[in-house]
């Protein structure tokens, strides 16, 4: 009976031990980068040096750069514009930056080789995240944890709602643009209508602290708890569970089919890749430096992480090779 414990048990370790992935690619950026999507196959990042850079993981090769001028601190010295929300459609880039001043942002519209202001530091909108819904229209997450729908021609809100009084964490869209939720430091996730910022559900009970990020997709939600817990929602029946971490978790993912779920679940800033339904660990991903910001998956086993600072990684579940790219 004993050898045959021991031998259950060192299977289990050599099972483990398979799962432990390397990235296969170390991207290295201009500054610390502070948000990060994907389109195809390019990955559009903003960086605390007022900058927007744009990677073509397939080429291995940068292919545009969008430089924001300094702002004045509160000191009156010249500083980078933390870009820390960007975005793109088509060929219209978003992006959101720090003004320097007041803690208000500017909000840019880079298109055709030219960047147009539609929101500055004398508008005092306090927007934290933003992204497009359409090529004419982006959806505002305030500080204040208020949602609004603005009009890029006109430069004007169609709505702004109070979500609550908790301060505003994250937002995500599904896959549509249709629904989004919304994360805040009290644990409640609320899902609303893009188009008019009606509430449509209220996601509770799972977390008791703010949840650091969402992700949103086939009807399932994902969060990244304060209190160690990576919720998992599905929207239709409101219904919740958890996987428990080690320590605070910062990011979280879900596959295109919500098959899979990634978490941030220890101190060492791995990523485990857990099958959603059964809660199984399918992989650990070790290489991340610094506290976890972001996690997207492009499919079922190709993903991209950003953190605290100047490195992407690339990740391959069915790959354990590892290259620098600069």
């Amino acid at each position: 009976m004993r050898r045959a414990i021991f031998l259950l048990m060192a299977m289990t370790v050599m099972l483990l031990a398979s799962t432990r992935i390397q990235p296969i690619q170390r991207i290295k950026t201009e500054g610390i980068v502070k948000d990060m999507v994907l389109q195809d196959d390019s990955l559009i990042i903003g960086t605390d040096k007022g900058l927007l850079a744009v990677y073509d993981y397939a080429k291995k090769q940068w292919t545009k750069r969008i430089v924001l001028e300094k702002v004045k601190d509160f000191m009156g010295d010249e500083i980078p514009a933390r870009v820390f929300s960007v975005d793109k459609i088509d060929q219209r880039y978003l992006l959101v930056s720090e003004s320097g001043t007041g803690g208000y942002a500017n909000i840019w519209i880079h298109e055709q080789n030219q960047s147009r202001q539609i929101v500055s530091a004398k508008d005092k909108k306090s927007v934290i995240k933003a992204r497009f819904i359409d090529a004419n229209h982006i959806l505002l997450g305030f500080l204040s944890n208020e949602v609004a729908l603005m009009d890029i021609q006109s430069k004007k809100e169609l709505y702004r709602v109070q979500l609550s009084a908790s301060k505003f964490s994250d937002f995500a869209l599904n896959e549509k643009a249709t629904q989004a939720v919304f994360s805040c430091e009290s644990g409640v996730l609320t899902v609303i209508e893009t188009e008019s910022g009606k509430t449509l559900k209220l996601l509770k009970g799972v977390n008791r602290d703010n949840v650091y990020k969402v992700d949103f997709k086939q009807g399932i939600i994902s969060g990244a708890g304060q209190d160690r817990r990576g919720s998992l929602y599905d929207v239709a029946t409101g219904k919740g569970s958890y996987i428990m971490g080690s320590f605070l978790i910062y990011a979280t993912a879900l596959s295109p089919s919500s098959k899979s779920v990634a978490f941030s679940l220890d101190e060492k800033n791995n990523i485990t890749i857990f099958d959603r339904v059964t809660k199984q660990e399918i992989a650990l991903l070790e290489g991340q430096q610094s506290t976890l910001t972001t996690i997207i998956f492009k499919d079922e086993a190709l993903l991209f992480s950003s953190s605290n600072d100047d490195r992407v990684m690339m990740w391959n579940l069915n790959k354990i090779k590892t290259k620098e790219t600069k």
